[in-house]
């Protein structure tokens, strides 16, 4: 007999074998990133999920972000993102569960979400480039008032002291309905706030 969280990963695995996943084409002079969306287990096997709050200097600073970066030249999108992962959480030895709709940014970067799986594990932010690492569990995600509006501005309310914007949000919020519910969402066309354009 499966257990829930072995059910869940079966579930979001099949969402997202469903979901006709849009990407910007490669083409030249696009700068590009990867993202991971990482599911990890507590000790009790309840799943949850990252965010990481940026370092006070560098890229987005203060800013609640998926882990993740800029790709190498040549790099793949999967590589790249689970290459962040471990790179700033000290997570690794992922299962990849699948990939959400590439985000344009406002700022002219491709942001390709990666979907995974990591069992129980401790991520530990580097303080070069992380000032905190936090955990969200899924159900979270799920709950009324997730995600909410204000004005056209979308807000994922994630905790007591998280609200994340677009990029992240936009990503966050089509986690939530395409893998977690299994509905079809894009949020291509979801706004960001001026001062995460950096």
């Amino acid at each position: 007999m499966l257990s829930p969280i072995d059910v869940l990963q079966e579930q979001i695995r099949s969402h997202l074998a469903a979901f006709d996943r849009r990407q910007v084409p490669p083409t030249g002079g696009v700068r590009r990133a990867a993202v991971t969306v990482c599911v990890l287990e507590d000790a009790e096997r309840v799943p949850y999920t990252i965010l990481i709050k940026r370092a006070a200097h560098g890229r987005n600073p203060g800013q609640w972000a998926l882990p993740g970066g800029r790709m190498d030249d040549g790099e793949r999108a999967v590589d790249a993102a689970l290459r962040e992962l471990a790179e700033e959480t000290g997570v690794t030895g992922v299962e990849v569960a699948g990939m959400l709709d590439d985000f344009v940014t406002d700022s002219g970067f491709v942001i390709t979400p990666v979907v995974a799986f990591g069992g129980v594990q401790q991520p530990v932010a580097d303080p070069r480039e992380v000032a905190s690492v936090h955990d969200v569990p899924l159900e979270w995600f799920l709950a009324p008032g997730v995600p909410r509006w204000r004005g056209k501005l979308l807000q994922m309310p994630l905790g007591p002291s998280i609200v994340v914007h677009a990029p992240t949000g936009a990503i966050l919020w089509q986690f939530a309905e395409v893998a977690l519910r299994g509905r079809e969402q894009r949020v291509f066309d979801v706004k960001q706030p001026r001062w995460t354009r950096t």
